[in-house]
């Protein structure tokens, strides 16, 4: 009953509320554990009701920082895997350890590395760790297993960034709807969320709450995108 108390608790912290990505690729003088809790400071200092935080380094001078809650995960590229969001029950230990609220994992089918299921995953974080889990997803077939499997929290976030929707550019905002009219779960809408009026739109279709990174803390992406299209039409 724990669990599913402090469950509720954070869920309802989070409901109808902007939760901001605070990450930065493993080349940027940003990434920086001091850098990424001071980003988030200032995120939660503008209103944001949770923070998504990769790495235990990162997550740990974040949870110094902030009070709300922390989804975290950690990112780790397995030889022969293409599951990366916290592929395995040890990641799942260091982010909780780190002082994560809620664990994100790959919620998807595809086989993880060392070969435990997405079910037994979700079971020996829930028992082992006393953290709910929000279950990264690509498609509605993924979803609803997802949600068979025990996840407390469902996101869109992987639309667009696997193989069985390679091509989808997110926000899946068909897939946030068909997801919300199936499941009882909460369903986040994550990913592709460029502007203020996005963010509104996937409340409106539904979600729980939203998540947004590049937009808002991409600094490296966004400075990127900007030069390109000015070196692209520069006479």
């Amino acid at each position: 009953m724990a669990i599913a108390l402090s469950t509720e608790l954070i869920l309802k912290q989070l409901h109808g509320g902007l939760v901001v990505s605070c990450q930065a690729p493993p080349h940027s003088p940003l990434h920086e554990p001091r850098v990424i809790g001071a980003i988030a400071l200032a995120s939660v200092n503008q209103g944001a009701v949770g923070v998504r935080i990769d790495t235990p380094a990162h997550i740990q001078a974040v949870r110094q920082q902030v009070t709300v809650p922390i989804i975290g995960l950690w990112k780790r590229q397995i030889p022969g895997s293409s599951v990366y969001i916290t592929p395995q029950f040890e990641q799942a230990v260091a982010v909780a350890e780190a002082g994560a609220d809620l664990i994100a994992i790959d919620g998807t089918q595809r086989p993880r590395p060392g070969g435990e299921t997405l079910p037994d995953l979700i079971r020996r974080i829930h028992t082992q760790l006393g953290k709910p889990v929000m279950a990264d997803v690509d498609t509605l077939e993924n979803a609803i297993a997802a949600a068979a499997a025990g996840a407390d929290v469902i996101g869109t976030t992987l639309y667009g960034y696997t193989a069985d929707t390679q091509g989808q550019v997110p926000p899946g905002y068909a897939l946030l709807e068909a997801v919300v009219q199936t499941l009882t779960q909460p369903i986040v809408c994550e990913g592709g969320i460029a502007s203020p009026a996005m963010a509104h739109q996937a409340l409106a279709f539904g979600a729980s709450f939203v998540v947004v990174g590049t937009a808002i803390t991409g600094i490296d992406a966004q400075v990127a995108a900007y030069c390109a299209a000015m070196t692209a039409s520069a006479p």
